[in-house]
């Protein structure tokens, strides 16, 4: 930080060429072909999880037999008026399936149900080193299925499609997220700044920062044995703009303020620099160390998010230290304009902040009992929270695959698209199919396949596969297989529905396991940056109250306005994660500039003064990023319209309430004791800068409050 700061006027150019070429070496260095993976689960989770095992299982099972265990894509098909199928239109949609070319083997007749309104075609699609991509098949089936017959509606579905259908909507995602990212990031600097300049050079370091993001992620990710997840890749260019403009806004905020005093600019930014640089690397550690803490997760998906990130993180705080503030050195005071600061002028920015914090220190006890009141009024509604979605739930616009779910259900059972499937000891095969069939809830258990030592069951639910229900009967499933006369311990579930379950106790263990290495590691940052222990606990406590009061007010958005049933499971992990981490951001920005402010005036007017030196600037980094996260609310995915919501909403309650009304009254009330054990405020020869003695938290609220 020293050493950037310390650069002279004619070595900022140089400096921009040195660090976008040090860029490039590094890209150019990570290009050869990332190091193979190692086989993982379907799922990303480990061997602990019982569904992993059966699939392994099955694995071994597949080879034992000298079969594979194809995938397959469930063509279903109805009339668009609801009557009962001929037996020339299904020939006709089981010859459009041939021609298709996808299938792997010959395709079984089709199977109508019982009232021979709705028709089941499965599909098996080739596999292997030399086979097309599954999505590819799918799509090119769906193709060829298109038009088949007037008064025929033909929809493919099941687990592949599902897939597909999930792969299509993250198409051209980088696209969309950076347009959208873009426009809402140059609306806000302009509104901020009104300076076209200051709209136009920011932006273009951050898009940079985001690009050079996602391709260093492409190269890091598989090289720490982790798979790259498409929904991560959006979240993570979110983050890097979203954290990178904040990081601007702090800086050309102090940038504006020292061109005020200094009369070069290349003095007035390594000033800027050097007084920013400490909240910024504050801050941007803090992001780091929390999105880190995901790599403890058992989810593969969430372990690779963390990592990407981490990078992004780490690119956006170079992006904000290094080549802004090159960039704009070479504009020098041209980049305001029209509104150039001139040597000797007088800022106006902060005067709302410095009334609100004059009346917050006047009554500080009733501001931060109305800020705590706000946030445990809106965290109540948490209280009635549900998690879990189904796939079709995961959804906001409904895909073929999930079309297609609902019309197989209207002919056959629920669960038949997706059975269980029970791995057993071959001997006791007979005795967990009927052990199965004894569930109340369970429409049929059959042995499909034996082998020397293992035998498959596949087991039929009559509940939507991963909905809630589907989950509870997969739990009285597992209870009857598993008794000593069905198959013992040996005995494990797999499939879909196996997979859902294991996947929610693994998000499970990922909140009992990351949050508190999250508390523990923000918590270290905060000491270590403000050299106090209360101050830190205070703010550590501000913003886990701010996240309760995010999920609590998420809720009802989610369910009221949005109509959806249930959070993802994963949402509430990331939006700790991300709301903890980032809206400590805005903290961290007002105590460091209180804490410089109070070594000369004292705290309550250190407080005071730093409420107007960064009130504006705070509350422009809350809203847009609060509206960046937003734009994840465009995209079709609820998990991504969930992250969305919840953190944009902890966003602006951590802006205008936290920063706003709690930690400043917590100032005015501890008065010197918000620093312990360090000793901030001036000495008792040193007054603070209003000539006023800061002696106690009663007389600094008096000082501040003095007109």
């Amino acid at each position: 930080m020293r050493v950037v700061a310390a650069l002279p006027a004619r070595a900022w150019t140089a400096a921009l060429v040195l660090v976008l070429a040090a860029l490039g070496v590094a890209a150019a260095a990570l290009a050869p072909a990332p190091a193979p993976l190692e086989a993982r689960s379907s799922t990303g989770l480990g061997a602990a999880y019982g569904s992993v095992a059966a699939e392994r299982a099955a694995a071994a099972l597949d080879a034992e037999l000298g079969t594979e265990d194809a995938p397959v894509a469930l063509v279903v098909v109805s009339r668009a008026d609801g009557g009962a199928l001929g037996a020339e239109e299904l020939a006709a949609v089981g010859e459009r399936v041939a021609a298709a070319g996808v299938a792997a083997g010959p395709t079984p007749p089709a199977q109508p149900s019982e009232d021979g309104t709705v028709a089941l075609l499965p599909v098996p699609l080739p596999t292997g080193p030399d086979a097309a991509d599954e999505g590819d098949l799918v799509q090119q089936l769906r193709d060829a299925l298109a038009g088949t017959a007037d008064g025929l509606v033909v929809e493919v579905t099941g687990g592949l499609a599902f897939t597909a259908d999930l792969a299509a909507v993250f198409a051209g995602l980088d696209v969309t997220i950076l347009a959208f990212t873009a426009s809402v990031v140059a609306v806000l600097l302009l509104v901020t700044y009104r300076s076209p300049l200051l709209v136009v050079v920011p932006l273009l370091v951050v898009g940079a920062a985001e690009q050079t993001v996602l391709a260093l992620v492409e190269q890091v990710v598989p090289r720490v044995g982790l798979a790259l997840d498409p929904s991560g890749a959006g979240i993570t260019s979110v983050l890097v703009f979203g954290a990178a403009t904040n990081y601007a806004l702090l800086l050309v905020a102090r940038y504006r303020e020292q061109l005020r005093v200094e009369a070069r600019p290349a003095d007035a930014m390594r000033t800027a620099v050097r007084r920013a640089g400490s909240a910024v690397l504050a801050s941007g550690s803090t992001v780091v160390l929390a999105v880190l803490a995901l790599t403890l997760s058992d989810v593969e998906g969430t372990q690779s998010l963390g990592v990407s990130a981490a990078v992004g993180v780490v690119v956006a705080m170079l992006a904000g230290l290094v080549v802004l503030p090159c960039a704009l050195v070479l504009l020098g005071r041209a980049a305001f304009w029209p509104f150039v600061p001139r040597l000797g002028s007088v800022g106006r920015e902060g005067r709302v902040w410095h009334r609100l914090g004059s009346g917050a220190a006047r009554r500080p006890w009733l501001v931060a009992g109305a800020g705590v009141a706000v946030l445990a009024l809106l965290a109540a509604p948490a209280l009635g929270l549900r998690t879990g979605l189904s796939q079709p739930e995961q959804f906001r616009e409904t895909p073929e695959a999930v079309l297609g779910a609902e019309t197989l259900a209207r002919g056959f059972p629920a669960g038949a698209r997706e059975p269980v499937e029970v791995l057993a000891p071959a001997a006791a095969a007979d005795d967990v199919a009927a052990a199965a069939r004894a569930v109340d809830g369970v429409l049929g258990a059959d042995v499909v396949r034996t082998g020397a030592t293992t035998a498959e069951v596949d087991v039929v639910l009559d509940a939507v596969p991963t909905s809630q229900r589907s989950l509870d009967l997969l739990e009285d499933v597992r209870a009857a297989v598993r008794a000593p006369d069905a198959g013992g311990p040996t005995t494990v579930l797999g499939g879909t529905v196996a997979s859902a379950a294991d996947v929610a106790d693994a998000q499970a263990h990922d909140r009992a396991v990351v949050v508190p290495v999250i508390l523990g590691a923000v918590l270290l940052v905060l000491v270590l940056l403000l050299r106090a222990l209360v101050a830190p606990l205070l703010l550590l406590l501000a913003v886990v109250a701010t996240y309760g009061a995010a999920v609590g007010a998420g809720w009802l958005v989610l369910t009221g306005p949005l109509g959806q049933p249930a959070l993802d499971g994963t949402v509430l992990l990331l939006g700790f994660v991300f709301l903890v981490a980032l809206g400590v951001d805005y903290s961290i920005f007002l105590t460091t500039r209180a804490r410089e402010e109070a070594v000369v005036r004292g705290t309550g007017p250190g407080m005071l003064a730093a409420l107007r030196a960064t009130g504006g600037v705070i509350t422009s980094a809350g809203v847009l990023l609060a509206a960046v996260f937003a734009v994840l609310g465009v995209l079709p995915v609820v998990t991504l319209t969930q992250i969305g919501v919840l953190v944009g909403i902890g966003v602006l309650l951590d802006t205008l309430v936290v920063r706003t009304l709690l930690v400043p009254a917590a100032a005015f009330l501890l008065g010197r004791r918000f620093w312990w054990p360090a000793r901030v405020d001036p000495g008792p020869d040193r007054g603070d800068a209003g000539g006023e003695r800061a002696d106690g938290a009663a007389g600094e609220r008096r000082a501040v409050a003095a007109p």
